[in-house]
């Protein structure tokens, strides 16, 4: 009888959702997404739905549920936060970057160091230099008074996103949030 339960729960969830389950689920994923003080893990009722969506992001064929009545379809990821005041993104070197090239994965700022004093000399093997914070310094040639800077980009907490259409004016308000259980 056992065995038979067994079957039946797992024949039961391994089944799709109706159109209708799932946009319900959808709507209760895109609300709870969307609540951020306190997050969703803070909502005692948006624990089932988060829970079970993470728990479905591990079976293959994963779709994501949406809202239609939302205003939202699939949600967005961003890796990365944005790099600090002064700083752009750019691409990290290739073996730095496990071969994904594309991938902005640093930041980048150029710096003067002479402001108004003399060039330093620097020899040509010494072009690279790694600060105790983890900051690489590439300078451009031995008599040059400008460097570029690169660290690692900061990752988000919360890297995924909807944009959510607003019902008056049409505007969109992006949404962050975390998939941690």
């Amino acid at each position: 009888m056992r065995l038979v339960l067994w079957f039946l729960s797992v024949l039961m969830f391994s089944l799709p959702l109706s159109t209708a389950e799932a946009s319900e689920w959808g709507c209760e994923v895109l609300l709870c997404a969307a609540s951020n003080n306190p997050s969703w893990h803070g909502v005692e009722s948006c624990h089932p739905p988060m829970e079970r969506l993470i728990s479905a992001m591990k079976r293959p064929g994963f779709s994501w549920p949406t809202c239609p009545e939302g205003g939202a379809g699939k949600p967005g990821y961003e890796r990365y936060a944005d790099c600090p005041a002064g700083w752009a993104a750019t691409e990290a070197d290739q073996d730095l970057n496990h071969g994904r090239s594309g991938e902005l994965s640093r930041c980048m700022r150029t710096v003067n160091a002479c402001k108004g004093r003399p060039f330093q000399r620097y020899r040509n093997e010494d072009r690279t230099a790694t600060t105790k914070d983890g900051v690489t310094r590439v300078y451009s040639d031995s008599s040059s008074c400008e460097y570029r800077e690169y660290t690692a980009r900061p990752l988000r907490d919360e890297p995924y996103y909807f944009d959510i259409e607003s019902s008056q004016g049409g505007t969109t308000e992006r949404h962050y949030f975390d998939l941690r259980d």
